[in-house]
């Protein structure tokens, strides 16, 4: 595949209830169509926030790894993760390892980290017998429609993450960090801004505040960007957050967030923020050869859940700096 110079208009179609979709008329040629339509199908999805591909076939991982790679203008390796992803050609991952009867909140990918990815891309391999949508919500409008006061002190204040590696529950230290090593450990976490405390079992809590409201760097509009819903204890399933805090106690959760200033999160804070994401959520059944590009800051990304084997492939694209997104929390 060659990079195209000319950027082409596609006719991308709005659909009640779903994402923008876009059926390729490849007559045959997928590659051909591919490197025509490249700039315009990145275009699209800043455009649209998220953008549907139907109609490339695709059915093949090495395919599909040339295919990211050539449609990013970078490729992120996973970090900091919750669960495990098998690792599929570099940079390309399977879906994150959850389970197929709960659904996976919204979110936008690695947004506690300072540098995360700008483009989400997926590849449906293999479509579920019901259920498994990647759905989508438009941050704008999240932002839009959560309560003013809400929003201005999450604005202000940021949101913290807190984190324990007890080696049973979630991914591992070295999954995380990509080393058991503590002085490696260590190093990433201050390099990143992460407070830590090893555990006299020797286990690790870590502590990271992270920015809840950014701008986008290419089209300076608002954006609700974090995970502060999608990683708070209240969206756990009851029984599974009864379960560990009578086994890890409160304070020993495997993740949870907290305001920026250190409060609790109340459940029904919690609850409201994955309301307002149900109201603004849209999504399309996955069928087998299906592409979606989601702009990772301006669009949340949600798993439902599913019957049936799925296979959808994954890549984090077009590294972006928190720096470059004028960050409103309060230093």
């Amino acid at each position: 595949m060659s990079t195209s110079s000319a950027a082409t208009r596609l006719d991308v179609k709005q659909q009640p209830g779903g994402p923008p979709v876009l059926i390729a008329e490849t007559n045959g040629d997928v590659a051909t169509w591919v490197t025509v339509n490249r700039d315009s199908l990145r275009a699209a999805a800043t455009e649209h926030g998220a953008v549907l591909v139907r109609g490339l076939g695709l059915n093949d991982r090495a395919y599909v790894a040339a295919l990211f790679q050539y449609l990013a203008t970078d490729l992120m390796a996973d970090r900091e993760a919750f669960a495990s992803r098998e690792i599929h050609p570099e940079g390309v991952y399977a879906s994150t390892t959850w389970p197929s009867h709960q659904q996976m909140c919204m979110h936008h990918e690695l947004s506690y980290t300072l540098e995360f990815p700008g483009l989400m891309m997926f590849a449906c391999l293999t479509a579920p017998a019901s259920g498994g949508a990647t759905a989508v919500a438009d941050a704008r409008a999240v932002l839009r429609a959560l309560p003013t006061e809400l929003v201005e002190r999450f604005a202000r204040e940021g949101w913290i993450l807190t984190r324990t590696y007890n080696g049973e529950i979630g991914a591992s230290v070295a999954e995380v960090f990509g080393t058991d090593n503590r002085e490696a450990v260590e190093a990433y976490c201050r390099a990143n801004y992460i407070e830590f405390e090893w555990q006299p079992d020797g286990g690790l809590r870590t502590r990271q505040r992270r920015h809840a409201v950014l701008r986008h760097p290419k089209t300076g509009e608002l954006c609700w960007f974090n995970q502060i819903a999608f990683l708070s204890e209240w969206t756990m399933e009851p029984e599974v957050h009864e379960f560990l805090v009578d086994l890890y106690g409160a304070d020993g959760l495997p993740f949870n967030t907290r305001f920026g200033n250190g409060d609790p999160i109340g459940q029904d804070v919690v609850e409201l923020l994955n309301k307002v994401y149900d109201a603004n959520t849209v999504r399309e059944p996955w069928q087998a050869g299906d592409l979606m590009l989601v702009d990772n800051i301006r669009t949340a990304h949600s798993r439902e859940a599913y019957d049936g084997p799925r296979d959808v492939l994954v890549a984090m694209a077009d590294t972006v700096k928190l720096a470059d997104c004028s960050p409103t929390t309060e230093a």
